[in-house]
């Protein structure tokens, strides 16, 4: 990879598809892979880290980088504004990285329009029952947030068709092997596990 430019994958998913873990289970387990950090508005969180969790900035700077077209797909999320620095993007791939981006589908499809190089993959739960099932075991869903995550979740899986590759996890392991695969052919190579 030494030498070459990085590729860019953009993963979406309903929440509680997996494509946290799969992502983390990308960086950890591929070189030369980095999870993009995306900027905000919103207040930090006693345990987030500024430049790890996100990178935490005033509205005014926000707006700024908005008017310099310095972010790769921003939106604003009820009353916080939310983006993808360009230039840190653009640096790991300069530097040879391949580069994950973790966004809903609006994200995702503002990356593709910018970067039509950049890989879309949508990760798919194996159906809404198991999704549902996956979503009443975090403690953190009630059921009226429970509920709309089930609805936002069809209304994303309707657009997965737009996407270059879908995975459907059903089974961690082979999810996983499916996204090195396509992570791979982007610089040549073979799995050979």
């Amino acid at each position: 990879m030494m030498g070459s430019r990085g590729h860019l994958f953009v993963l979406s998913a309903p929440s509680g598809a997996g494509k946290s873990t799969l992502i983390d289970r990308s960086c950890r387990e591929l070189t030369g892979v980095w999870h993009s950090i995306s900027a905000t508005t919103r207040p930090r969180r006693e345990y987030e880290e500024d430049g790890v969790h996100y990178y935490f900035m005033e509205q005014t700077r926000f707006d700024e980088m908005i008017a310099r077209d310095a972010f790769l797909e921003w939106a604003r999320v009820f009353e916080e504004c939310y983006g993808t620095p360009a230039e840190a993007v653009d640096a790991h791939l300069a530097g040879g990285d391949d580069v994950i981006m973790d966004l809903d589908v609006q994200g995702a499809l503002q990356v593709k329009q910018r970067r039509a190089e950049a890989s879309l993959v949508f990760v798919m739960p194996p159906s809404l029952d198991e999704l549902t099932k996956r979503l009443e075991h975090r403690a953190s869903e009630t059921g009226e947030n429970a509920e709309l995550r089930l609805s936002r979740a069809e209304e994303e899986m309707a657009q997965s068709h737009r996407y270059d590759h879908v995975i459907v996890n059903d089974d961690l392991d082979a999810a996983f092997s499916e996204l090195k695969k396509i992570i791979l052919s982007h610089r040549g190579e073979v799995d050979s596990s």
